[in-house]
C-alpha cells in the first residue's frame, strides 16, 4: 500500500509540473500579440479599433481586419475613455476579482516546492538503497516462535525410531541440568538423513514443539550468493541471532548445497567453501552455543565435506528412511483424521498396496482420495476412492478416450490374463490384487500385486517365480495368436526381467557358475559422485561372455516354466479373458473364484 501512495504522489507531482510549463510555454507565445500603449493609441485615433476589452490596466483590442492585440495601461488616463467614446469603438469591461493571498503565494512557489520535493524523494530512495546494501550480508531465516509451533510427536508417524533417536533432545533442552551433573554433553549437531518426502522437516519441527523452543528454519542455498563473504556473513547472523533467543533449534533444509566436499575443481577460495569453513568454525562452539542444537536435512550424505560429519559438529546421523506397512498404516491414519471416511475405508490394506511411498505420497494420496469423492458429491470417502487415487498416482489417470479395436482390447485381456495366471501358480509370489484393461498412463492394462508383507530380502526362488510372472503376458498372446502375432506390449516386462536376472548373476550371486562375487559392468554407473579412491572392478571379456550366458539361461528356464503352466491352465485364461472383455476390471475375490475353475455369474459391475 505504501509503495501505491508513493507512486501517486510522485505522478501527481509531475502531472502538476508538465502543466505549469505547459501554461508558461502558453504563456510566451500569446506574448508575441503585445504592442506598446503608444501605437494603442495611435491605432484609436486612425479609427482602426473596433472593440476594446479592459480589465483593470490589462487592454485587448481588437481591430477592423479581425486581429487581435494586448497592451498594458502604466498610469491611469482620464482621457482614455472620451477617447474611445469619440471614435465610436465598443467598449467591454471584465471586473477584477480578488485574489488569495495564500494561492498566489502558492502558485509562484509550487515550481520550487516541487523540485524539492523531487529531490527529497531521491534521496530517500537513495538511502534506503543503501541500507538494503548494508543488510545484504543478514541471513533470510524464518523464525517461529515456540507459542506459534503446533506440531508435536503425534504428527509424525512412520518413523518410530528416528523419534526415539531425538526424545532426549527435547529433554535436554527442558531440563539440561539433568544431563549437565553428570558430565554429559548434548549433540551440538543432527544431521537427518533419508529419501524425500519422508518428513525430515516435519521431525524437527516435532522437536521444537516437544520443547516449547523457537525454531530458525532456512535452506542451504539461502547462504550461497554470486558475492564471495556474503555466505560467510549470513552464517555468523544465523549464530549470532540464535544466542539470542536460546534454547532454540537452527534446522538447514537440504545442507548440501553449502556442506559438499571442499577441493574442487574450483579451488578452495570460492563463496561455498568460504560459507562452509564458516560453518565449521560456528558450530565449534568457540563463543558458546549453549541452549542451542543445529539439524540439518539432505538425501545426498555421500557429498558432504568430512569435517562437517565429524563427531564435536553433527555428532548424531538419524536416518529417516521409507515407512515400513505398519508405518504407512499409522501416517495414513493421521492424514485422515479431519477426513471422513465410509466404513470399508481399511488403512492397512491401503499401506499393503502402497510400498515405496514416503510420507509426502501418503498425504498426496489421501489428499487425491478426497477430490476423488468431492467430484462425485460423495459426503464420506470410500475405499473406492482411495483405489482410484492410489491407480492414478502409480500408474497415471484413466484415458477412457483411447479408442480400442476389438482386437487390441482381447490381446490386452490375454496379456493381463497371463499374468494374474502365473503370479498365482508360482511359488512366493505376491497375491494379485487387481487386474484392469483400461488404459493408464502409456499401459493399456495393469496387474496389481499386493504383497501381504513388506520385504525386507528376497529369495533366489521369488525373484524367478517374478522373472516367470513378467513373461507371462507375452506368453498368453504367443499361445492364443501365434509367435508372428505377438505385439510390444511386453517391452516393460522385458526389461525389468532383464534387470532382474542380471542381478541375479552380477551382484547377488544367484549363479552357479561364477559364484557369489561382484561383477561390474565396463560403464560406470554414477560418474559424478563416486569416490575418486574407489576401486573400479571391471569384467574380462570372457566373464561378460559367461555373464551373458548365465542370464540367458535363467531367463530361459522360467520362460519355459511360464509357457508350460499356461498351456495347463488355458481354460482359466480363455475365462479370466471373458470376464475381463465384459467388465474390464478384476477384483482379488473374483480371480479368486476364476483361478478355482468357479465361472458361475458372481461378477458384480
Amino acid at each position: 500500500m505504501g509503495d501505491i501512495i508513493k507512486n501517486f504522489l510522485f505522478w501527481l507531482m509531475a502531472l502538476m509540473l508538465f502543466i505549469c510549463i505547459l501554461c508558461g510555454i502558453n504563456f510566451i507565445f500569446k506574448g508575441d500579440n503585445n504592442i506598446d500603449y503608444t501605437d494603442f493609441l495611435s491605432s484609436v485615433r486612425k479609427n482602426e479599433v473596433e472593440k476594446v476589452t479592459i480589465h483593470g490596466n490589462n487592454i485587448i483590442l481588437k481591430k477592423k481586419d479581425q486581429t487581435e492585440y494586448r497592451t498594458y495601461l502604466p498610469i491611469y488616463d482620464s482621457k482614455l475613455l472620451n477617447l474611445l467614446l469619440s471614435h465610436h469603438i465598443a467598449i467591454n469591461g471584465i471586473p477584477i476579482k480578488k485574489h488569495n493571498m495564500y494561492l498566489s503565494i502558492f502558485v509562484s512557489w509550487f515550481p520550487t516546492l516541487l523540485l524539492v520535493s523531487v529531490w527529497m524523494y531521491f534521496m530517500k530512495q537513495f538511502k534506503n538503497n543503501v541500507g538494503k546494501s548494508n543488510s545484504f550480508g543478514k541471513s533470510k531465516m524464518h523464525i517461529v516462535t515456540d507459542k506459534n509451533i503446533k506440531i508435536t510427536f503425534s504428527d509424525v508417524a512412520g518413523c518410530n525410531e528416528a523419534k526415539e533417536e531425538v526424545s532426549e533432545i527435547v529433554e535436554y533442552l527442558k531440563e539440561p541440568k539433568k544431563f549437565q551433573k553428570l558430565g554429559g554433553k548434548i549433540p551440538n549437531g543432527i544431521l537427518m538423513i533419508g529419501p524425500p518426502g519422508t518428513g525430515k522437516t516435519l521431525l524437527a519441527k516435532a522437536i521444537a514443539g516437544e520443547a516449547q523452543v523457537s525454531f530458525l528454519t532456512l535452506s542451504g542455498s539461502d547462504f550461497v550468493e554470486m558475492f564471495v563473504g556474503v555466505g560467510a556473513s549470513r552464517v555468523r547472523d544465523v549464530f549470532e541471532h540464535a544466542r539470542n533467543v536460546s534454547p532454540c533449534i537452527i534446522f538447514i533444509d537440504e545442507i548440501d548445497a553449502v556442506g559438499r566436499q571442499r577441493g574442487g575443481v574450483s579451488g578452495g577460495n570460492d563463496e561455498r567453501e568460504q560459507t562452509l569453513n564458516q560453518m565449521l568454525v560456528e558450530m565449534d562452539g568457540f563463543k558458546g552455543n549453549e541452549g542451542i542444537i543445529l539439524i540439518a536435512a539432505t538425501n545426498r550424505p555421500d557429498v558432504l565435506d568430512s569435517a562437517l560429519l565429524r563427531p564435536g559438529r553433527f555428532d548424531r546421523h538419524v536416518f529417516v528412511s521409507l515407512p515400513d506397512m505398519i508405518g504407512r498404516k499409522e501416517i495414513l491414519q493421521v492424514h485422515m483424521k479431519n477426513i471422513p471416511l465410509a466404513s470399508d475405508v481399511d488403512p492397512l490394506i491401503i499401506a499393503r498396496g502402497t510400498p515405496g511411498f514416503s510420507g509426502a505420497d501418503l498425504r498426496n494420496l489421501v489428499n487425491e482420495s478426497a477430490l476423488f469423492a468431492a467430484k462425485e458429491n460423495n459426503q464420506v470417502v470410500s475405499m473406492l476412492d482411495f483405489e482410484k487415487a492410489k491407480d492414478k498416482i502409480m500408474i497415471g489417470a484413466e484415458r477412457r478416450s483411447m479408442l480400442m479395436t476389438e482386437i487390441q482390447k482381447e490381446c490386452t485381456a490375454y496379456h493381463e490374463s497371463g499374468h494374474v495366471i502365473i503370479g498365482r501358480l508360482v511359488p512366493e509370489h505376491d497375491p494379485a490384487h487387481k487386474v484392469t484393461i483400461v488404459p493408464r498412463g502409456r499401459a493399456l492394462g495393469v496387474t496389481f500385486f499386493l504383497p501381504k508383507v513388506d520385504s525386507v530380502s528376497i529369495s533366489k526362488e521369488k525373484l524367478e517365480s517374478k522373472i516367470s510372472t513378467l513373461y507371462g503376458g507375452r506368453l498368453a498372446e504367443e499361445i492364443i495368436y501365434g509367435v508372428q502375432k505377438v505385439s510390444t506390449g511386453a517391452v516393460n516386462d522385458i526389461q525389468i526381467a532383464t534387470d532382474l536376472a542380471r542381478n541375479m548373476v552380477t551382484k547377488w550371486g544367484f549363479s552357479d557358475k561364477l559364484g557369489p562375487l561382484l561383477y561390474k559392468n565396463n560403464t560406470r554407473e554414477n560418474v559424478f559422485y563416486e569416490s575418486v579412491n574407489s576401486t573400479s572392478h571391471i569384467t574380462s571379456t570372457d566373464t561378460s561372455s559367461i555373464i551373458d550366458q548365465e542370464i540367458k539361461l535363467l531367463i530361459d528356464r522360467n520362460y519355459i516354466r511360464a509357457k508350460n503352466l499356461l498351456y495347463d491352465h488355458l481354460d482359466i485364461l480363455h475365462n479370466m479373458k471373458d470376464a475381463l472383455m465384459k467388465y474390464e476390471t478384476l477384483n482379488s475375490f473374483q480371480i479368486d473364484h476364476l483361478m478355482n475353475r468357479k465361472c458361475e455369474k458372481f461378477f458384480v459391475k
